[in-house]
């Protein structure tokens, strides 16, 4: 059997980290300006849905479907020493992959107002309206942030993590320049165009930075739709179910959006910074890790049996990284939402009345974030085995029953407590965490009947929960002890003494992360 040494899948995923680190500090500065310009009103709004319709673009045929489709046929083959079919296979799925998403973009721009009024179905008038010039605008961006997902997958499969995953620092710059260099508090539909063409411009930047390196490594790269080749077959065979499963998340994505538009004003702006917030330990901790494995579990050559062994290998080790850093992201939305995005997002237009919006929202998606984070890894395992259907499966009964439960916590709970209706955007987000924490239990079952028992330790993971709660009340109680300040100084002086609790109660318990932390602390 021919597998990767194990012990380099750390340092992989640490620089899957590193990258995304930084494309993600710059994110959160992104949104902070643009909160301070637009708040959460009406021009912030329009931007948040206006972005999320191209999105739709680059979620379908962007970086997970190439992963799950492209990365474990791209790797097996280099890993069996067939450099010449690999390269082949790379520039026919480029040539499919820029003649699909051109034909898209085309066809988004020209249907702009329908699928405005699709997607926000509340709005009407001027915000309407700006909504429909800001789709024009971002889809040819998403377009190029496609391709910039098939850089990602040839450069992920060659082990190089760092370039792709830190390359949307580019693309956040170019909307923070153009913000800071044009916008206007009173101007907000001015400001948000401006927004969106440094999204396109950004876009660019961002793919342009890869290619280069990209084409440096396939020596003999030819964009030639060579769909008579097996394992191109084996690719496109691959990506249509994991692009239904992606089209199927969208849905629910959508459904999030167009129920947002139902409950006023800030609710779909309120949704997007909490999900900016919530996709930051899913990308640092789950992504990270599933995008360092995938690559090396599908390399795994050898009897059925001997591949099974090696990604069981890989995968156990892998959700212990994510649960010890998972579990105290966790409690951290659930206790210090407010500080995060106080500290975060208040500034200009965006008040700490938004904070506690943002927080309560927050909290919803904390309760399955562990599920959706570990549920990355358990997908990226069944992609490495070749079973893509499965998790399209189980990614059908996690929306449709998101959806379920979003349109009665969202619409009719508020209602029945007595509370907002914009406090339904709470619910939503709690909905969708009861369906990841099923989609989750599904995807283990899946991943037990294939290659044995690969589960987490109910014991690491009860003493992870009490330490992350004994943490909070440590830096609660350091909360309540403090005089008013800044946001972002509060935030620090409670988030301190939780994380530092954290870590030496897993210390002093063992737990071998906490203790490998420490170690490379120390060393730097």
């Amino acid at each position: 059997m021919a597998a990767p040494r194990p012990h380099r899948s750390p340092s992989h995923a640490a620089l899957v980290a590193a990258g995304i680190f930084l494309s993600r500090i710059f994110g959160l500065i992104r949104q902070r300006v643009l909160g301070h310009y637009l708040g959460l009103g009406d021009g912030s709004d329009a931007f948040g849905a206006a972005f999320r319709i191209p999105n739709l673009l680059q979620n379908l045929l962007g970086e997970g479907v190439l992963s799950a489709s492209f990365i474990p046929v791209y790797a097996r083959l280099r890993a069996e020493g067939r450099d010449e079919d690999a390269e082949r296979v790379a520039g026919a799925v480029f040539a499919l992959l820029a003649l699909v998403t051109s034909v898209v973009v085309l066809a988004g721009v020209l249907a702009a107002g329908p699928l405005t009024d699709l997607l926000v179905p509340g709005w009407t008038g001027a915000k309407r309206d700006l909504t429909v010039r800001l789709v024009r605008v971002l889809f040819p961006g998403a377009g190029l942030l496609v391709l910039s997902a098939w850089c990602l997958g040839v450069l992920n499969s060659h082990r190089r993590f760092l370039l792709p995953y830190a390359a949307p620092v580019l693309w956040n710059l170019a909307i923070i320049a153009t913000l800071l260099l044009g916008g206007d508090p009173a101007a907000d539909a001015r400001t948000a165009f401006l927004a969106a063409l440094g999204s396109v411009l950004g876009s660019a930047l961002q793919f342009g930075i890869q290619l280069p390196v990209v084409l440096r490594l396939l020596r003999q790269f030819r964009p030639t739709p060579a769909t008579s080749d097996p394992q191109v077959r084996t690719v496109i065979r691959n990506f249509g179910p994991v692009f239904f499963g992606r089209g199927v998340v969208q849905i629910s994505a959508f459904m999030d959006t167009v129920i947002g538009s139902l409950l006023g004003t800030g609710a779909v702006a309120g949704l997007n910074a909490a999900q900016l917030l919530y996709t930051l330990p899913v990308s640092l901790f789950g992504m990270s890790v599933s995008a360092a494995e995938l690559p090396a579990m599908s390399s795994a050559t050898g009897s059925e049996a001997e591949i099974a062994g090696a990604v069981r290998a890989r995968l156990e080790p892998g959700l212990r990284r994510i649960a010890f850093f998972v579990v105290p992201s966790a409690v951290a939305f659930l206790v210090f939402g407010r500080e995060l995005a106080g500290a975060l997002f208040q500034t200009g237009r965006f008040s700490a009345a938004d904070s506690r919006y943002v927080w309560g929202i927050l909290a919803g998606s904390a309760i399955g974030l562990l599920a959706a984070t570990l549920g990355r890894l358990y997908s990226s395992a069944l992609y490495a085995l070749r079973d893509t259907r499965t998790p399209l499966r189980f990614a059908i009964v996690r929306v449709g029953l998101g959806i379920l439960l979003g349109v009665g916590a969202a619409l009719w709970l508020p209602g029945r407590l007595g509370i907002g209706a914009e406090w339904g955007a709470a619910g939503l987000t709690a909905a969708s965490a009861i369906a990841a924490t099923v989609e989750c239990s599904l995807l283990r079952r899946a991943i037990r009947h294939r290659i044995g028992a690969a589960d987490l330790d109910l014991t690491l993971l009860a003493g992870l929960w009490l330490a992350a709660l004994l943490g909070a009340g440590a830096g609660f109680g350091c909360g309540l002890l403090l005089p008013p300040m800044h946001p972002a100084l509060r935030a620090a002086l409670v988030l301190l003494p939780f994380g530092l609790c954290y870590l030496a109660l897993t210390y002093r318990a063992g737990v071998a992360e906490s203790r490998d932390l420490v170690r490379r602390l120390r060393r730097r």
